[in-house]
């Protein structure tokens, strides 16, 4: 039976406690089967002998003024029964738990990758995620952090914190998981009309249009612009970038190559990402 935690003294009561490996899977809670994939993998990779930890909190230090905070889902009751059996312990601290001062004095700082693209949409947002990141690596203590592939940017930068930053864990990353139509899942998909996943799948045409493009760079890069007119699509980015970086490539690169895609649809922002291999023009 999984236990439900939500003060930091019980976590690491419960932390200490636990033998062999630990993983932790790191969530804003409204749990869906993207997240239950995660936490799966989380159950595969902590084997018998582990434990696995899932994190519940919707963190205030990633929203702007007049983002979807106060909107954003809570379902508690409903995400600790979904992971009943595959998760040990499921942390669900308060704002006030999490941070006795708001904002906190000392927070992390990002360089140029964060910068960009989802970073130049939303300043404050990586910022904002890699401090509670790093509080909730330091409180749970894992031997394992499961992310998922789908936030790529949020990805890259968390594996550039824990490098650079020392922090004594291995990041794994699990490939996006996806609705029957394609749409790749999201907590904020509940957001959109059944008109307005319809106008969602264009994310999803593109990475397949890029997949099929490749190896070739050039195809890839004309399979980013074509659906661009898409109706009910407000695109704000669709990008291909270097992976390790986020350095916008052009039609000369050989190598990996992280596609990104951004877009509103019915006012909500969506994401998508694939990563391809080009080896032609």
């Amino acid at each position: 039976m999984t236990t439900l935690v939500t003060t930091t003294a019980q976590l690491r009561t419960a932390r200490e406690a636990m033998a062999g490996p630990v993983v932790v899977v790191m969530t804003m809670g409204a749990l869906h089967d993207g997240h239950l994939q995660l936490v799966r993998r989380a159950r595969e990779v902590a084997g018998e002998d582990g434990s696995v930890i899932l994190t519940d909190f919707v963190n205030p230090l990633q929203f702007a003024p007049g983002e979807d905070l106060d909107a954003y889902p809570r379902t508690l009751e409903a995400d600790v029964a979904l992971v009943d059996g595959l998760a040990d312990l499921v942390f669900a601290p308060s704002v006030e738990e999490m941070y006795p001062v708001l904002p906190p004095v000392v927070s992390v700082a990002l360089g140029p990758i964060a910068s960009v693209f989802e970073g130049a949409a939303r300043p404050t947002h990586f910022a904002g995620v890699a401090t509670v990141v790093l509080k909730l690596l330091h409180l749970t203590r894992p031997d394992v952090a499961v992310f998922g592939r789908k936030d790529a940017q949020q990805l890259a930068i968390l594996e550039r914190m824990v490098a650079d930053l020392d922090v004594p864990v291995r990041l794994e990353a699990v490939p996006i998981q996806r609705e029957d139509s394609g749409l790749a899942r999201s907590s904020r998909n509940v957001y959109l009309s059944e008109h307005g996943r319809r106008d969602a799948l264009a994310l999803s045409r593109t990475v397949r249009a890029v997949e099929a493009a490749a190896p070739s760079m050039a195809g890839m890069l004309a399979a980013l612009r074509s659906e661009r007119d898409a109706p009910g699509v407000d695109w704000d980015y669709a990008s291909a970038v270097d992976p390790a970086t986020f350095a916008e490539i052009g039609p000369e690169h050989r190598g990996p190559v992280l596609v990104v895609l951004a877009a509103r649809v019915e006012g909500t922002r969506l994401l998508d990402s694939t990563v391809v291999e080009a080896t032609a023009a």
